[in-house]
């Protein structure tokens, strides 16, 4: 098993921020170096155990995706490799984990495409028969597929604080009609021709989010990362009945976990127990070998 990276330390660039699982550092005027670490982030909290090997595997689904799916929208990645972009020392630090990055104005929401009625569109639903204000029909159960996907933006918060649904009419006001219009159908599109892949790999996509930025003439790209376990919901497409939450290859094994013992989802976060920890690698690994052989 690889050693955990928890955080990264690169000298030979300058650190601009560190999120709940990138760490990112300044190559020059117009590239940005991303690291992934192997932080694990549940109810916007990260968590003090690593997952060793995360951070490898979101890379390479996220390259996978990127690739599968220029054809829809242009994506971040520059091609430069991230070792040259390091001293000698710091190049274990970035191998298989680091991507270097056009830089490129990131949207202030988080565009979020569910396929599925599940998590907190579930709990809303039996509430008020909506998934973020968007009527639905009646007599679904948990875990349904919706009657088409549903574009569902939140707003980007801070590290430790909680990000927001926000309706279509407050993602226009952000981001202008046309662009905001733009973003719904290219988040959409995505999703669909991602989750239509993954069945064939016995994977289902209930939901995913994605994150988006403008270059300075104004073209939409992909940003962050793509369609990976730590973004996205996903099922094994044999284990999946309608009624019940499936269980899943992301991180909604160590929610379960944390719900189970009562943390109140708030920091400091409780310390996963080995075998958690190791579980939720194994998860991962195999949605990235079911995905990509």
């Amino acid at each position: 098993m690889t050693e955990a990276l928890f955080q990264s330390d690169i000298k030979s660039l300058k650190l601009l921020s560190r999120g709940k699982v990138r760490d990112i550092y300044e190559v020059d005027k117009e590239k940005l170096l991303i690291v992934t670490t192997d932080r694990l982030s549940a109810f916007d909290v990260v968590l003090p155990s690593p997952i060793p090997g995360k951070g490898q595997v979101l890379t390479s689904v996220s390259n996978f995706w990127f690739e599968k799916l220029k054809h829809i929208v242009p994506n971040q990645l520059t091609g430069v490799a991230p070792e040259s972009v390091v001293a000698e020392g710091e190049k274990s630090q970035v191998a298989g984990r680091a991507l270097v990055v056009k830089k490129l104005k990131p949207l202030p929401i988080e565009a979020i495409v569910r396929g599925y009625l599940v998590g907190s569109g579930w709990k809303e639903y039996q509430k008020s028969q909506s998934v973020c204000s968007i009527p639905l029909p009646a007599g679904l159960r948990e875990a349904n597929k919706l009657p088409q996907p549903l574009f569902t933006p939140s707003t980007k918060a801070e590290v430790g604080a909680h990000d927001e649904n926000i309706s279509f009419a407050k993602a226009e006001e952000l981001l202008g009609e046309a662009l905001a219009a733009k973003v719904q159908e290219v988040a959409i599109r995505l999703y669909q021709e991602a989750a239509e892949y993954a069945t064939t790999k016995g994977i289902i996509i209930a939901d995913t989010k994605f994150e988006f930025g403008l270059d300075d003439a104004g073209t939409l790209y992909i940003i962050d990362e793509a369609l990976t376990p730590d973004s996205s919901r996903f099922w094994p497409a044999d284990q999946y009945q309608p009624g019940s939450n499936p269980p899943s290859f992301d991180k909604q094994y160590v929610r379960d976990w944390l719900e189970s013992i009562g943390w109140n989802k708030k920091p400091p976060a409780p310390e996963l127990p080995a075998e958690v920890a190791a579980r939720t690698g194994e998860k991962y690994r195999e949605a990235l070998d079911r995905l990509t052989k």
